[in-house]
Protein backbone atom coordinates (compact mmCIF):
# COMPACT_ATOMS: atom_id res chain seq x y z
CA UNK A 1 0.00 0.00 0.00
CA UNK A 2 2.83 2.71 1.05
CA UNK A 3 4.19 1.91 -2.67
CA UNK A 4 0.82 2.88 -4.50
CA UNK A 5 1.15 6.45 -2.40
CA UNK A 6 4.46 6.65 -3.25
CA UNK A 7 4.34 5.81 -6.71
CA UNK A 8 1.33 8.34 -6.85
CA UNK A 9 3.18 11.38 -5.21
CA UNK A 10 5.98 10.87 -7.16
CA UNK A 11 3.76 10.95 -10.77
CA UNK A 12 2.34 14.38 -9.51
CA UNK A 13 5.80 15.72 -8.46
CA UNK A 14 6.69 14.85 -11.99
CA UNK A 15 3.95 15.55 -14.06
CA UNK A 16 2.70 19.52 -12.23
CA UNK A 17 3.89 22.41 -13.53
CA UNK A 18 4.37 25.54 -11.05
CA UNK A 19 2.86 28.85 -12.98
CA UNK A 20 5.33 31.56 -12.26
CA UNK A 21 2.92 34.18 -12.84
CA UNK A 22 -0.78 35.02 -12.17
CA UNK A 23 -3.00 35.82 -14.48
CA UNK A 24 -4.49 39.05 -13.98
CA UNK A 25 -5.73 39.93 -17.29
CA UNK A 26 -8.65 37.77 -19.54
CA UNK A 27 -7.03 36.60 -22.50
CA UNK A 28 -8.77 34.65 -25.15
CA UNK A 29 -6.24 34.59 -27.49
CA UNK A 30 -6.40 34.72 -31.68
CA UNK A 31 -6.59 31.75 -33.90
CA UNK A 32 -3.37 31.33 -36.21
CA UNK A 33 -3.47 29.41 -39.34
CA UNK A 34 0.36 28.05 -38.18
CA UNK A 35 1.58 27.58 -34.76
CA UNK A 36 4.97 27.53 -34.07
CA UNK A 37 6.08 26.63 -30.29
CA UNK A 38 8.80 28.06 -28.39
CA UNK A 39 11.60 25.69 -28.40
CA UNK A 40 13.07 27.21 -24.72
CA UNK A 41 10.37 28.35 -22.15
CA UNK A 42 13.54 29.45 -20.31
CA UNK A 43 14.75 32.24 -22.68
CA UNK A 44 10.96 33.50 -22.77
CA UNK A 45 9.51 36.57 -21.63
CA UNK A 46 5.96 37.31 -20.99
CA UNK A 47 3.70 40.63 -22.03
CA UNK A 48 -0.17 39.78 -20.64
CA UNK A 49 -2.13 42.05 -22.33
CA UNK A 50 -6.18 42.00 -21.86
CA UNK A 51 -8.79 43.25 -19.76
CA UNK A 52 -8.53 42.76 -15.99
CA UNK A 53 -10.21 40.06 -14.65
CA UNK A 54 -11.31 41.90 -11.54
CA UNK A 55 -14.19 44.15 -12.92
CA UNK A 56 -13.25 47.23 -10.24
CA UNK A 57 -9.65 47.48 -11.94
CA UNK A 58 -12.03 48.88 -15.15
CA UNK A 59 -12.79 47.04 -18.61
CA UNK A 60 -10.04 48.70 -20.39
CA UNK A 61 -7.14 47.05 -22.14
CA UNK A 62 -4.04 46.45 -19.20
CA UNK A 63 -0.67 44.80 -19.59
CA UNK A 64 0.24 42.38 -16.60
CA UNK A 65 4.52 41.97 -16.54
CA UNK A 66 5.30 39.56 -14.40
CA UNK A 67 2.54 39.79 -10.94
CA UNK A 68 1.41 43.23 -11.81
CA UNK A 69 -0.30 45.79 -14.18
CA UNK A 70 1.97 48.42 -15.82
CA UNK A 71 1.95 50.42 -18.40
CA UNK A 72 3.93 50.82 -21.66
CA UNK A 73 6.21 53.46 -20.31
CA UNK A 74 7.63 50.55 -18.24
CA UNK A 75 8.57 48.68 -20.61
CA UNK A 76 12.69 49.26 -21.10
CA UNK A 77 13.29 48.66 -17.55
CA UNK A 78 11.44 45.09 -17.10
CA UNK A 79 13.38 44.20 -20.38
CA UNK A 80 16.90 45.52 -18.89
CA UNK A 81 15.37 43.27 -15.33
CA UNK A 82 14.72 40.27 -17.34
CA UNK A 83 18.02 40.33 -19.18
CA UNK A 84 20.29 41.05 -15.82
CA UNK A 85 18.39 37.99 -14.61
CA UNK A 86 19.54 35.89 -17.67
CA UNK A 87 22.65 34.05 -18.29
CA UNK A 88 24.98 36.52 -20.47
CA UNK A 89 24.97 34.19 -22.84
CA UNK A 90 21.51 33.60 -22.92
CA UNK A 91 20.71 37.54 -23.38
CA UNK A 92 20.68 37.81 -26.99
CA UNK A 93 18.33 34.98 -27.20
CA UNK A 94 15.85 36.15 -25.28
CA UNK A 95 12.19 36.11 -27.01
CA UNK A 96 9.46 38.51 -25.89
CA UNK A 97 6.14 36.93 -26.29
CA UNK A 98 3.01 38.80 -26.61
CA UNK A 99 -0.18 37.42 -25.44
CA UNK A 100 -2.97 39.43 -26.08
CA UNK A 101 -6.46 39.44 -25.81
CA UNK A 102 -8.14 38.70 -29.58
CA UNK A 103 -9.92 42.61 -28.54
CA UNK A 104 -6.91 44.23 -28.00
CA UNK A 105 -6.51 47.05 -30.26
CA UNK A 106 -3.80 46.92 -32.97
CA UNK A 107 -2.51 50.13 -31.94
CA UNK A 108 -1.69 49.17 -28.28
CA UNK A 109 0.14 46.21 -29.57
CA UNK A 110 2.40 48.82 -31.58
CA UNK A 111 2.60 51.11 -28.70
CA UNK A 112 4.38 47.86 -27.18
CA UNK A 113 6.37 47.21 -29.96
CA UNK A 114 7.44 50.12 -30.39
CA UNK A 115 8.63 50.36 -26.74
CA UNK A 116 10.43 46.57 -27.09
CA UNK A 117 12.20 48.07 -29.75
CA UNK A 118 13.65 50.70 -28.05
CA UNK A 119 14.79 48.14 -25.43
CA UNK A 120 16.20 46.74 -27.69
CA UNK A 121 14.08 43.47 -27.32
CA UNK A 122 13.91 42.62 -31.23
CA UNK A 123 12.66 38.94 -30.84
CA UNK A 124 9.02 39.16 -30.56
CA UNK A 125 6.26 36.09 -30.41
CA UNK A 126 3.15 36.31 -31.03
CA UNK A 127 1.01 33.88 -28.79
CA UNK A 128 -2.00 32.36 -30.87
CA UNK A 129 -4.20 29.34 -30.58
CA UNK A 130 -4.29 26.81 -33.86
CA UNK A 131 -6.95 27.68 -35.82
CA UNK A 132 -9.57 25.22 -37.69
CA UNK A 133 -8.83 24.68 -40.99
Amino acid sequence: MPDIVFAILFFFMVTTTMRSETLMVKMKLPTASEVQKLEKKSLVTYINIGPPMDARLGTGTQMQLNDRFAQISEIQDYIAQEKASMNEADQPLMTVSIKADDETRMQYITDVKQALRQAYALKISYSARQGDN
